[in-house]
């Protein structure tokens, strides 16, 4: 039985999987678990990141407004369900803002702790979508380092520990707009500035990652490798379908790829996922673990306007992967 390595969370957000689901995660019955309308500027709110913060929980919301700008808003949450999202964007200091740029948007932020610090990454505009960095300690202030990467990329999603000694980052080279295309790639820094090192990881495959595949919430550490959840994207005669599906990474040259799903996890087929400003998404951003119980609660955007919540257990969902699986 695979078990996670990391630490007990025993206030984990959970609902049992309902009697006679033989899916390996099973939805929120309550979903979604933020609707569009949270917050009076808000048009949507979705793909936001989520972590555990002094017994409770912190998020790092998007929030698309009523001017249809892409903004990132603190959120704080007791039990993991009910959130209380700040009516107001983040603060983001940048002490060389005209060297880096303003912030003019930002998008699909993942969140994770690392040596007591926690790191925002996010889709920033610079010159085009790429990579942007920040540090936290409050979810009040945020003090941003230097993007990444150059032009363009997104999905940025940061591994929670560092490997061989460097922080290590996945993300999906892109273009300017609504890319066709698109593969994992896998790189460490030393610093938070530097970046290089630079791996494939994995890129798409028939079906339903047969379009692009990015990499969704931070990884979680297994004693059989990193499990990965991603996404995979087909194109149908009515546009993308965002499904997710499951990997498992080597623990020291994460880059190697284990196992991979062939069949997807979890598609767009409830009206939250399949109605919205984007049809047809199920997106997932974010995920906490608890090592004592083996639970894993995923949080995900459907249909880019609401945030929804999945559950599974790491041995189901690591024995899935490894007898589904297509390299």
């Amino acid at each position: 039985m695979a078990k996670i390595i990391g630490a007990s969370l025993p206030n984990i957000p959970w609902q049992d999987k309902p009697q006679g689901c033989s899916d390996v995660l099973w939805r929120y019955s309550n979903n979604p678990i933020v609707p569009r309308n949270a917050i009076p500027c808000s048009n949507s709110i979705f793909n936001s990141a989520v972590v555990p913060y002094k017994g409770e929980f912190a998020g790092v919301f998007r929030v698309d407004d009523k001017r249809r700008e892409m903004r990132i808003h603190s959120a704080f949450s007791k039990d993991g369900f009910n959130w209380n999202i700040d009516h107001e964007p983040w603060v983001l200091l940048n002490e060389r803002a005209k060297e880096v740029g303003p912030f003019i948007y930002g998008y699909d932020p993942r969140c994770c702790q690392i040596d007591g610090e926690y790191i925002v990454t996010w889709c920033n505009c610079y010159h085009g979508p790429t990579i942007g960095v920040a540090k936290t300690e409050d979810f009040r202030t945020y003090y941003q380092l230097e993007n990444a990467f150059l032009p363009f990329n997104r999905n940025g999603v940061m591994f929670p520990e560092k490997i061989n000694g460097n922080y290590a980052m996945l993300s999906r080279p892109s273009d300017n707009g609504h890319t066709p295309f698109g593969d994992i790639f896998y790189s460490e820094s030393p610093d938070l500035v530097y970046w290089g090192k630079h791996r494939h990881v994995m890129g798409t495959r028939g079906s339903w990652q047969s379009t692009k595949v990015g990499a969704g919430p931070i990884p979680i550490k297994t004693d059989e490798g990193w499990l990965l959840f991603y996404h995979g994207v087909l194109t149908s005669c009515n546009g993308f379908v965002y499904h997710f599906g499951a990997a498992l990474l080597d623990l020291d040259q994460p880059w190697k790829v284990i196992y991979r799903t062939e069949p997807y996890l979890l598609s767009p087929q409830m009206p939250y996922e399949q109605i919205g400003d984007v049809p047809n998404v199920t997106f997932p951003c974010a995920a906490l673990a608890d090592a004592d119980t083996g639970r894993i609660a995923i949080y995900y955007g459907g249909a880019d306007t609401v945030i929804c919540m999945c559950f599974g257990l790491v041995d189901e969902i690591v024995d899935f992967v490894k007898h589904n699986s297509k390299l």
